[in-house]
């Protein structure tokens, strides 16, 4: 079993600030509680087959993640795909589009999908997923705005 969740925000700044902040990963756990610590290989630029591992924390239980970066396009468009071995793994993206006046429009996706026994947990999963979604974009909203000057 495999679903998608999904949010859209508006971001009050342009969009090739957004992109080179999204596009770092490692900026992850300023909007995400689940992100306990993060890392990047190669150093240098983010690119088609930069890894992002991280080490997150749900339902009180920790893991460890590996997201490689498959789809690079700027400043429209970023896709990953979980690497990592665990019950539950992702894959989504980010599409961004410029608005009027200096805004930009992201859109933040992931499809769960379950592995084994996490076939029985990947509904969980989605539902809170879904849940925190517009949450989650908010919190992307402010980390940014907050990080990038206006």
């Amino acid at each position: 079993m495999s679903g998608e969740f999904e949010s859209i925000v508006e971001i009050d700044r342009p969009v090739e600030q957004v992109f080179a902040y999204l596009a770092d990963g490692r900026h992850d756990p300023e909007f995400s509680p689940r992100v306990q610590e993060i890392t990047k290989t190669p150093d240098g630029p983010t690119a088609v087959g930069t890894i992002f591992r991280s080490t997150v924390k749900d339902a009180g239980m920790k893991s460890g993640r590996e997201f490689r970066i498959v789809g690079y396009d700027p400043p429209s468009r970023i896709r990953w795909r979980e690497q990592s071995k665990n019950l539950v793994t992702a894959e989504g993206g980010y599409d961004l589009d410029a608005l009027p006046g200096g805004r930009t429009r992201v859109r933040i996706f992931n499809t769960l999908e379950g592995h084994g026994f996490g076939k029985l947990l990947v509904g969980l999963a989605l539902s809170a997923a879904r849940r925190d979604a517009p949450d989650f974009g908010r919190r992307i909203k402010a980390a940014v705005e907050a990080s990038v000057p206006a």
